[in-house]
């Protein structure tokens, strides 16, 4: 009996015009091991092993690929691992945040912005990406209107350079403003966290997309005994209408493949 995947259940992202498999595979553990809040350590894949995790997620029906300059060198080994694989991909990256020597800082100007989705797109060998949010300090609002990265996004969407923007933030009010001005909005949502639902509901109403972080929440989730984490966690998840795809950055293959089978169950008796 073959396990079931998510090849016949991508979804609209909001009104990009891009559809994507309900869950998508995360990168930061292809480029950072340092500053990363997972319950348990981990060694950064080889190619090898990076190349076989891809095709197993392509083969599982997964066909969105979420990545940032502040995931260490998740770009600039993602742009030759996906070599010829274009096509087959929905490339999720971000601005705002950089990652150097152990310690994050942010940037959110505009000439800023031009040079970090230049470096993106030479990074991840491609002429466009798909959907650019800006990796949020917390200071959304801040950020939303007294900063120039939402307008620069917005003109580099424009020329082509990327075919949606959007906000991961970490408030409800800038979860909203960001979805009134953009394509989509990264929330955290989970068994622990759901103070973002405001901007999930308004995303459904107004034809926005919804990508969600820490869905399993980074594998820190408790519950009795008997109930299986993953399984309760998607419930919540796909039972919201607005949530176009949760992100998973899982590198082991037996996880993903229990995921995405979880995922598909979840999906097909909501």
């Amino acid at each position: 009996m073959s396990l079931p995947t998510l090849h016949d259940l991508h979804r609209p992202l909001g009104s990009t015009g891009l559809l994507v498999s309900p869950l998508g595979l995360g990168t930061v553990k292809l480029g950072r091991d340092q500053g990363v809040k997972y319950p348990s350590g981990f060694t950064i894949p080889d190619d090898d092993a990076a190349r076989m995790l891809l095709r197993q997620a392509r083969q599982l029906g997964i066909n969105l690929i979420d990545t940032a300059p502040a995931y260490g060198r998740s770009e600039e080994r993602l742009g030759p691992l996906l070599r010829g694989q274009r096509k087959d991909w929905v490339i999720v990256s971000k601005v705002g945040e950089e990652f150097a020597e152990g310690v994050s800082h942010h940037d959110f100007s505009a000439a800023h912005t031009r040079m970090s989705i230049e470096r993106s797109l030479k990074r991840l060998e491609t002429d466009f990406i798909d959907l650019v949010l800006v990796h949020s300090d917390g200071n959304d609002l801040h950020i939303l209107n007294d900063c120039e990265v939402y307008q620069t996004l917005a003109a580099l969407k424009k020329e082509g350079k990327i075919r949606g923007f959007g906000f991961s933030g970490k408030t409800v009010e800038g979860g909203v403003k960001a979805l009134e001005q953009g394509d989509c909005a990264m929330v955290t949502y989970n068994l622990n966290e759901q103070a973002e639902k405001a901007v999930i509901d308004y995303a459904a109403a107004h034809g926005k997309g919804i990508l969600v972080k820490k869905a399993l929440a980074s594998g820190h989730v408790c519950l009795e005994p008997g109930v299986d984490p993953i399984r309760a966690s998607f419930t919540l998840l796909f039972a919201q209408t607005g949530v176009a795809s949760a992100i998973v950055g899982t590198i082991n293959p037996l996880h993903l493949a229990h995921n995405v089978a979880t995922a598909a169950q979840v999906i097909r008796q909501l």
